[in-house]
């Protein structure tokens, strides 16, 4: 009897060493895996333009001719905006296609909002005109990204080269308006002609709405052009990038713009992350307190969710914003939330005087079914937000979603792995009280 006890109490003692040891192992992986790789995923996460500054414009669409645009001139139009974009250096525009008719740009980081307005809603489309704006040449006869600034040898003025596709066209085109006497011998270049402009009406102001008009003096067959009559190198490439980017296949009104600035975004992001970070320090201090053991390992849950929620944020390329920021808070307290219920649960078994064992199996059962729930419902209302949603109701619905399941992931299963390693090697039998529940308060079965 007494070798059979020794052998059991051997058995004992190195299940406990043995899961004790797992309990720290994970521990210090959780550790070095956070410690190493925290640095690296907040550096890229992508801050949206509430939170580094920045220009967001709505535009009703429409088609040329003024009709709804159809879903692949919709997607065309935004390839166009992109092209444009590029132009202004912004690293991660965000363009949405919304209702059908409507497009978002939100550009973080943008200074010169004057230069992205222009570039986003002129139509650029370049024609050649007589005198009697007749239209004698299009955008369409000049070969793609062929735009580029250069410089008058002569007056140094700074002009816009092109190469055009059909010289010989050219040549007939410059040949019919050399034949026109002057001083009405002239080819005007317009930028987005529509009726109601006249080169007549236009030639006598002072800033006129064409770009420029030379006369035509002899007949050009040449595959090299070049646009005179810019008043300045940053209209000159204003109009390169224009021109290389590609004419808009549609109209865009504006409806509706905001903008922040630099320093009032890094304000609101300092702002927020200070008040996370206290909120969060209260509720791991609440826990610890009122939980004790079952808080502590719920306090690692939790910051094995913040790291894995930013990580997965990071790895679908998405944008934080202020929403973004409020959804990860919110999803701490989700994550808190399954905890306090699966703890209250085990607290209330062990009040009825059952093991500390049995307590725990029947705590994690009795309360998975109503995390389950909350945890779904909360998702089918981050996902029809997402779905209806604009884009920052939608940054706000991604950043809902990954933080439930992450939470889900840690606080259920993660969590309720760490507090089994340490119940099934029998060191909490007799120890109610790391889980915050007084021996007073047993009842006797």
């Amino acid at each position: 009897g007494t070798h059979e006890e020794v052998v059991r109490m051997a058995k004992k003692s190195k299940i406990f060493k043995g899961r004790i040891a797992a309990f720290f192992l994970i521990l210090v992986i959780l550790a070095v895996v956070i410690g190493f790789t925290t640095k690296p995923i907040i550096n890229n996460i992508k801050l949206g333009l509430d939170l580094q500054g920045g220009f967001e414009v709505l535009y009703n669409v429409t088609t040329i001719d003024g009709k709804k645009p159809n879903s692949e001139t919709l997607h065309e139009a935004v390839a166009a905006i992109n092209r444009r974009i590029n132009a202004l250096g912004v690293s991660e525009p965000q363009i949405s296609i919304e209702n059908g008719h409507q497009i978002r740009v939100q550009l973080a980081g943008i200074k010169d909002q004057a230069k992205a307005r222009e570039l986003l809603s002129t139509t650029a489309h370049l024609t050649f005109r007589d005198y009697k704006d007749r239209l004698m040449m299009d955008g369409t006869e000049i070969i793609p990204g062929s735009a580029k600034v250069e410089f008058d040898s002569t007056t140094n003025a700074p002009v816009v080269a092109l190469k055009i596709k059909h010289p010989e066209k050219f040549a007939k085109i410059t040949k019919e308006v050399l034949n026109i006497s002057p001083p009405n011998n002239v080819l005007v270049i317009w930028l987005d002609w529509h009726k109601g402009l006249s080169y007549q009406n236009e030639s006598t102001k002072d800033h006129p709405a064409y770009i420029s008009a030379p006369q035509v003096h002899e007949v050009l067959d040449r595959k090299d052009i070049m646009i005179t009559g810019l008043d300045s190198v940053e209209e000159a490439k204003n109009l390169a990038a224009l021109l290389n980017a590609g004419a808009l296949p549609v109209k865009m009104k504006e409806v509706y713009s905001t903008s922040v600035g630099a320093q009032l975004g890094q304000h609101a992001m300092t702002k927020t992350v200070t008040a996370g970070v206290i909120g969060i320090a209260a509720v791991f201090l609440f826990m610890l307190l009122f939980y004790r053991f079952g808080g502590f390992i719920a306090n690692i849950a939790l910051i094995a969710y913040i790291w894995l929620v930013l990580a997965v944020f990071v790895g679908l390329q998405a944008v934080l914003t202020l929403p973004g920021i409020a959804a990860l808070i919110l999803g701490v307290g989700m994550a808190v939330d399954a905890n306090i219920i699966t703890l209250e649960r085990i607290k209330e078994e062990i009040r009825w005087g059952k093991s500390v064992r049995s307590a725990f199996k029947a705590g994690n059962h009795r309360s998975f079914t109503t995390i389950f729930d909350s945890n779904l419902t909360t998702i089918i209302a981050g996902a029809v937000m997402f779905v209806y949603g604009t884009s920052s109701v939608k940054g706000f619905a991604v950043m809902l979603i990954v933080s439930i399941l992450a939470s889900f992931l840690t606080a259920v299963f993660f969590a309720r792995f760490l507090t089994w390693l340490w119940v099934s090697s029998r060191i909490l039998d007799h120890r109610p009280g790391w889980f915050g529940v007084r021996k007073g308060d047993i009842r006797e079965l």
